[in-house]
């Protein structure tokens, strides 16, 4: 939440006009990009290990239904994976040594490559001088940042996730609603 409340900061900065500042202290152009790079990099792991999963005969090999419900299977294994310790549902035969090496390597992604750059922004903004708050400064503790912060975080999960939901649990429940099913393999 940390990372987005730094983008949420650098947005609100750009809509008044000035430099933006978190917690008394200028965000400056490195620290936003770090931040990005690490909101991205969780969104990657995710998405671009599901996109090889899912075009490799080895990830395909793993699933148990076809159709939508298969893939959603491979998404969910790889975000529960880069988010925390890694589970799967349905019927993922995670068991294997292709799974076991890419799920490994999104659990790695998921701490590692999320948290260095994060790291990265507290070494920097550490070592600034706290400034007194101005005019310009966007508070902190208002509604509106409240407000901007929940819209960042909806609209660049929106973004990132809809299309690899689309391609998943929504197709299947409007394939279900139109009573087309997909057969196990």
């Amino acid at each position: 939440m940390l990372a987005f409340a730094i983008v949420t900061m650098f947005v609100a900065g750009l809509m008044v006009g000035r430099t933006p500042e978190y917690l008394g202290k200028k965000l400056e152009a490195r620290e936003v990009k770090m931040t990005i790079l690490a909101v991205l990099s969780y969104s990657l792991s995710i998405l671009g290990w599901t996109a090889l999963a899912a075009s490799l005969p080895q990830g395909m090999a793993g699933i148990g239904n076809t159709g939508p419900h298969g893939f959603s299977e491979i998404l969910y294994a790889f975000a529960s994976a880069t988010g925390n310790n890694g589970s799967s549902f349905a019927s993922l035969t995670t068991n294997t040594p292709f799974y076991n090496m890419v799920l490994a390597a999104a659990m790695a992604m998921g701490r590692f490559v999320y948290v260095i750059p994060l790291l990265a922004v507290a070494g920097s903004l550490a070592q600034k001088k706290r400034l007194s708050p101005s005019a310009g400064s966007v508070p902190t503790h208002s509604p509106q940042l409240v407000g901007l912060l929940a819209a960042v975080v909806l609209i660049m999960g929106g973004l990132a996730y809809f299309p690899a939901i689309s391609l998943g649990p929504v197709t299947e429940q409007v394939a279900m609603n139109r009573g087309i099913y997909y057969p196990a393999p």
